[in-house]
């Protein structure tokens, strides 16, 4: 457990103080973020300011020294992320990324029962969506506000990079700002995938399905009880090359409901004080910006 007089907060917001001293009136509230980086005691730092910003910040905290989580998207360009990712080996400190459903008690049980107990079988095809009526963005666009979470999980799961990309989406509310984005991925072994993502939507949605040889996993945030299941469904190949469906009944997956993001701040300070690679690490981060950069490119085209 951290002490509170050894954290220090920087936030220009008007609710600062009364937040910061909900939790511990203990934490340091300074009034420049560069007085945490000149302060040779804190040897790490959490930044969650907006997006524009994480390239400039966390390049002044890594060559000031510090270990740096950086709240999802690393950057906003490949080539800023990969300057960060750069900095941080040369200096042999840790960049973490914080892609917080890898950290998400559901995602870790779907990935050890398709490794270790090979449960699903081969992975053929995972499909996400992430729908909702939700706050509208007028600096990015659906597919930058939702789907590096997707894009993230689908990395985790398949351990290598899309071969192909393709992506279409609707500008509705807003000129140029698609609110609704479906992206396309293929990767090698004929795994595909799609994201939907929409801030255009009359309810909630956040279901991922992951499709294997053995059954299909379906994991639905936005429920409210059961929210992951294993479904025994599949087909067969017979004996004469026809392919026979089963469909067995489907059982509910327990699996582990500690908060995504305490989790993720305890992995960051494990990696740290044990000298170990993060999950979601700067070569992770840059793997998922490239994609999404593609696939915004293939948005405008």
């Amino acid at each position: 457990m951290l002490n509170p007089k050894n954290i220090f907060v920087y936030d220009p917001g008007s609710n600062t103080k009364s937040t910061v001293n909900a939790i511990s009136p203990d934490i340091n509230i300074v009034p420049t973020y560069q007085e945490i980086l000149s302060n040779p005691e804190i040897t790490a730092v959490i930044i969650a300011s907006p997006a524009s910003t994480h390239y400039f910040v966390a390049k002044e905290a890594l060559n000031s020294g510090k270990h740096c989580l950086v709240e999802k998207p690393i950057t906003l360009y490949s080539s800023e992320a990969k300057e960060l990712v750069d900095i941080a080996t040369s200096k042999n400190l840790k960049l973490m990324v914080g892609h917080v459903l890898l950290y998400h008690g559901a995602i870790i049980k779907i990935l050890e029962e398709t490794g270790e107990n090979n449960m699903l079988g081969d992975i053929q095809y995972i499909y996400s969506n992430r729908l909702n009526l939700g706050k509208i963005r007028s600096e990015e666009n659906s597919l930058w506000s939702f789907a590096p979470h997707d894009i993230s999980i689908i990395q985790y799961f398949t351990g290598v990079n899309p071969i192909e990309i393709m992506a279409k989406g609707s500008a509705v509310i807003q000129p140029h700002i698609e609110d609704s984005t479906i992206t396309f991925l293929k990767y090698p072994g004929n795994i595909t995938a799609h994201i939907f993502v929409s801030w255009l939507h009359p309810f909630k949605e956040h279901r991922l399905v992951v499709i294997g040889s053995k059954g299909m996993f379906v994991f639905e945030d936005s429920a409210q009880t059961d929210k992951l299941k294993f479904y025994s469904k599949g087909f067969k190949k017979g004996d004469d090359g026809t392919f026979l469906p089963f469909d067995n009944s489907f059982e509910v997956v327990q699996y582990d409901t500690k908060p995504p993001l305490a989790e993720e701040q305890k992995h960051f300070f494990n990696c740290i004080i044990e000298d170990k690679t993060p999950l979601s690490d700067g070569i992770h981060a840059l793997e998922v910006l490239k994609i999404l950069e593609t696939a915004q490119e293939r948005l405008k085209s």
